[in-house]
Formats: C-alpha cells, structure tokens, sequence
C-alpha cells in the first residue's frame, strides 16, 4: 500500500494551488495522510475529490469549519499498521518520549506543525513521521513531502522528496 504524506500547507495563503508532482502523488497514493494546517476547507474538498482515501486532522490555524469536518488525531489501521495523524507533538527535545505516552497502540504517528522533516524511532517501537511543508519551507532549504509503503504490516520504503 503506497501513502503521500504532507502537512503544513497553509492554502491559500501560501500557494494558490499545491505542486504538481504533490498532485500527482496523490494520485498515485492509496492513502493520502494530511497533518492539519490546511487553513482553508477548500484544500480539503480537493483532496477528499482526487484521493483514493484520506487520513487527516485538523491544525493550529485551522478554523472552527475545519475542526467540524476533522478530528483532532486521526486513526485507523492500515496494511497492518496502526496510524494516528496528529498536528503537533510538542518541542523536538522529549518527543519521542511523549508520543509514547499520548500514543498508546500506535505503530506510525504522522505529525507536523514545524514544516520540518522529520524521521525517528520511539523507544517503545513508534515509528514518528513528519513531511514537511510543500508550500511553506520556513526555515528548510525547500518544501517536502514523504511517501511510503506499507507491506506486510511494515513501514517501508519512506522517502522525502524535495521540492
């Protein structure tokens, strides 16, 4: 099973529209995760129109529209593996000691917030993924997004792609 992750794309404030080759990951993807920040509900009708699935939650600017339509950390079990989706999990320094705790049974917790990548183990076995922003790189060199697959319920095969 192939995912798109992405987070942090703060539409349309920052891009009129998402990158192409974003947009063609998604129709590659089986699952498409969002991690909040969409800003608008209009991103989140294009995703739901053009995605196979989508996992997503809601984010710090994201208005009381979208909090309706999203919860705050998404779940669901996928290809064997347990996921959440959340949008923030606090400063770098502790976090994979507290999404231990505020995680429990999860396998892969998909998260943002920061726009910036990130990739660690937990020691109770979680795996933490964050993809960036395609469209608001901060303090990053460029906008990002990840992909993966899920095979025999294994994370596999995570790749961050610059934008």
């Amino acid at each position: 099973m192939r995912l798109l992750l992405t987070a942090d794309t703060h539409w349309p404030r920052r891009c009129r529209d998402l990158p192409s080759r974003l947009w063609d990951e998604v129709d590659r993807a089986d699952l498409v995760v969002h991690a909040g920040d969409w800003v608008e509900p209009g991103l989140l009708d294009l995703l739901q129109e053009r995605s196979a699935a989508l996992l997503a939650c809601w984010g710090n600017n994201d208005g009381d529209t979208l909090r309706a339509r999203l919860p705050e950390v998404a779940r669901a079990t996928v290809g064997g593996v347990r996921l959440a989706v959340v949008h923030e999990t606090g400063p770098a320094a502790g976090r994979e000691a507290r999404a231990d705790r505020a995680h429990l049974d999860v396998d892969l917790l998909v998260f943002g917030h920061s726009h910036v990548p990130w990739d660690s183990t937990t020691p109770g076995g979680m795996r933490l993924l964050n993809p960036g922003s395609p469209t608001d790189r901060r303090r990053q060199p460029v906008g990002t997004f990840l992909t993966l697959s899920l095979v025999e319920g294994e994370v596999r095969d995570v790749v961050l792609h610059p934008l």
